[in-house]
């Protein structure tokens, strides 16, 4: 059985500073099969970033993917939050999930996600 685990979500001020993990038990870290995507509230679910590595627009510049293949873990440094961050995040593996700009839950392995919550 495949486990996908996020951590380090949080509430913060616009421009701070958050680091995601994602932890697996399970699946070991091949390739860039890996991904973050995110939902807020009324919205659909979108990539974020994936290991190749690819950001959206919105995080580019903002948000680095990193991870060690040791630990089976993957990160997410968001640097300079916005209010538009908020949302939870998910991160997936098992999958190349470069060119699926939209959650494809069926695709890999999900977490349940993380809460970030950005106030300005």
């Amino acid at each position: 059985e495949v486990r996908v685990v996020e951590s380090g979500g949080g509430s913060v001020q616009a421009g701070e500073s958050l680091k995601l993990s994602c932890v697996t038990f399970g699946w070991t870290f091949v390739d860039s099969s890996m991904a973050w995507y995110r939902q807020a509230p009324g919205n659909e679910c979108e990539l974020v970033a994936t290991a190749s590595p690819y950001y959206a627009d919105s995080v580019s510049g903002r948000f680095t993917v990193s991870q060690d293949n040791a630990k089976n873990t993957m990160y997410l440094q968001m640097n300079n939050l916005k209010f538009e961050d908020t949302a939870v995040y998910y991160c997936a593996v098992g999958w190349i999930f470069d060119g699926y700009p939209t959650c494809r839950k069926d695709l890999g392995f999900w977490g349940q996600g993380t809460q970030v919550t950005v106030s300005s």
